[in-house]
């Protein structure tokens, strides 16, 4: 799919001074966002952007929601430049994260060779002499609790592999790059569920990195029914939260050595057997904890908000009346609820998630919801009278406008290259 019109970027690129026209080489990637079921929360080393604790996520499809980003390179540009839904990123190029990935791949650079002359067109060398410029858009609200930085580093770090022929010198190399950039872009360079170990016996780092723990077709049966509360962008950045957190809340201490442990062994172990009442339950309280060391924080951190508790409401009496786990929430650095569910749950939790936080009319549902199949079959499904009965005795009916759109999705792949039709560049030669 082309990049959208807004999204474009027009760019006039100079003649050489013989006239000839500028050789300009570019790769176009498309990443996706993941969601954590075990939170990572804190940095061990804030050069190395480490974080205190392991973690594990579900990478999403992108069908919906991802970033594409497209990385070139030419003797033609006279500096390092990004771009960032449409809209040039000042001093970009000086960014500490920025040059972390672009410095990083780069230096991991082969040779480029045409596939049919077998001629090397770029030798790892002469990638040196060249500036890049980068031009990324997401297809879902930066910063706004959707893990939108993590598919904005991971497309960044893979459009770069691929532009540069990178090659890893140890394994997961370029998870340990993409996360000195935002830390969860390690696990959307992947795709399924994934982890990122935190590391920390070696003196650089290295051995932060994300690994897979299966892929996306292991477990197809899990959906994920995201209720965007705001596309605001939040109020404490999570950089600035998990600082305050790391210095303030001794229960972040005690989360990080003795529980997260504890909570890895069991969730990974509970998704390769496929148990979602074992997941779903670890999802949820790990969440809860989250919340509550940000809440231990001083000052505290209030990401969630109450359409955010109302959300958790709904989920516990909709578990309780079925007598088993269908629906598991979590909560990233943000108001937007991410509910895990089994495919063969999925339209009686949309149907529960649609009548107490409704779309403005039923004519406007297929706007409201990213498919309209599903939305289709939620308004014909009939909720069982007593479910209904004990979610609302928790007063959780909604106006319209408390949930902004609601996306049902399913895991995915990671990170990947596209068509160059698809290039967020439109070069122009002067």
């Amino acid at each position: 799919m082309a990049a959208p019109p807004d999204q474009k970027i027009a760019l006039a690129v100079p003649r050489a001074a013989d006239g000839a026209a500028p050789v300009i080489h570019s790769a176009t990637v498309a990443a996706p966002t993941n969601i954590a079921c075990i939170k990572y929360w804190g940095k061990a080393d804030s050069h190395y952007n480490t974080p205190i604790n392991d973690s594990l996520s579900l990478t999403l499809d992108q069908s919906d929601l991802r970033a594409v980003t497209t990385a070139a390179a030419s003797l033609a540009f006279d500096k390092d430049r990004l771009w960032l839904n449409g809209s040039e990123v000042a001093d970009a190029a000086t960014s500490k994260r920025f040059r972390a990935c672009v410095d990083g791949i780069r230096a991991l650079a082969t040779d480029k060779v045409d596939p049919d002359t077998k001629q090397v067109v770029v030798s790892k060398e002469d990638w040196k002499g060249m500036h890049v410029h980068i031009a990324s858009y997401n297809t879902f609200p930066t910063a706004a609790g959707l893990a939108s930085s993590a598919a904005g580093y991971a497309a960044l770090v893979a459009a770069l592999v691929q532009l540069f022929g990178a090659k890893e010198s140890y394994p997961h190399e370029f998870t340990a790059i993409a996360r000195q950039g935002s830390g969860s872009a390690c696990r959307s360079l992947y795709g399924g569920f994934v982890a990122w170990r935190a590391g920390g016996k070696k003196s650089d780092w290295s051995d932060s990195i994300a690994e897979q723990v299966v892929d996306e077709l292991h477990w197809d049966e899990v959906r994920a029914v995201i209720l965007v509360v705001s596309d605001a962008k939040k109020e404490t950045s999570s950089t600035a939260g998990m600082s305050n957190s790391v210095a303030t809340s001794e229960l972040l201490a005690h989360r990080a050595k003795t529980v997260v442990p504890k909570r890895m062994k069991i969730i990974e172990e509970a998704i390769r057997a496929k148990d979602f009442e074992a997941f779903g339950k670890v999802t949820m309280m790990d969440s809860n904890q989250f919340h509550a060391t940000c809440l231990d924080t001083y000052p505290p951190i209030f990401y969630m908000n109450d359409v955010s508790r109302s959300v958790i409401q709904m989920v516990t009496k909709y578990n309780e009346w079925a007598g088993e786990i269908r629906a598991a929430y979590t909560f990233d650095a943000g108001p937007n609820a991410v509910l895990y569910t089994l495919e063969k749950h999925q339209v009686e939790l949309l149907a529960l998630v649609l009548r107490y936080f409704p779309a403005q009319s039923s004519d406007l549902v297929g706007e409201y919801v990213n498919n309209a199949d599903l939305a289709k079959q939620a308004l014909g499904f009939e909720l069982d009278a007593s479910l209904v009965t004990a979610v609302e005795k928790t007063g959780s009916v909604h106006e319209h406008g408390d949930v902004k759109m609601v996306y049902c999705t399913r895991g995915g792949p990671g990170a990947q290259k596209i068509d160059d039709s698809c290039q967020v560049f439109d070069f122009r030669v002067e």
